[in-house]
C-alpha cells in the first residue's frame, strides 16, 4: 500500500470516529493492519464501531483502487483501554508504526502487547498472521 492511499484511508477512518462521536487522537499502521488511538463516547459499543471502521473503509479502499482483487479487512480484532498516564507512550508508538515494523512483524508485535499486559489467549483462536517483517 502506498503512502498517499495510506494517509488518505487513515484521513476517512478518523471522518468515521468522528461521525460516530468519538474522539481520534492517532491512527497509522502498516500494510496488514492500522492502530487507532481515540476518546470513546458511551453511545457505541466498540464492536459496533469497528464493524462500521471496516465496513465503511473497506468500501472506501475498494473504490479508491479499483482492482480486480476486492479489500477485505480480516475477521476479529484488538482493543485495549489506556490509562490517562500511557496516553503519550501509546500516541508515540502509534505514530512510529512504520519505523517501528522494520524490525517487528505484526504477529510478534500483537502477541507482546498480550503478553505485556496479562491477556492470557490460545493461539487457536488468534487471527491469520501475514509473519513478514
Amino acid at each position: 500500500m502506498t503512502d498517499s492511499i495510506r494517509d488518505r484511508i487513515h484521513k476517512y477512518i478518523y471522518g468515521i470516529i468522528k461521525e460516530k462521536k468519538c474522539y481520534p487522537v492517532a491512527i497509522n499502521g502498516t500494510k496488514d493492519h492500522v492502530h487507532i488511538l481515540f476518546g470513546f463516547s458511551p453511545t457505541i459499543s466498540i464492536s459496533d464501531l469497528v464493524r462500521d471502521i471496516k465496513r465503511s473503509s473497506a468500501m472506501f479502499i475498494n473504490n479508491e483502487i479499483q482492482s480486480y482483487l476486492k479489500f477485505s479487512w480480516q475477521e476479529g480484532f484488538g482493543a485495549f483501554t489506556v490509562g490517562y498516564r500511557e496516553l503519550d507512550q501509546v500516541f508515540k508508538y502509534i505514530i512510529n508504526q512504520r519505523e517501528h515494523h522494520k524490525e517487528k512483524n505484526f504477529r510478534d508485535e500483537y502477541l507482546k502487547i498480550l503478553t505485556d499486559n496479562g491477556v492470557d489467549y490460545e493461539n487457536d483462536y488468534l487471527f491469520e498472521f501475514n509473519d513478514e517483517v
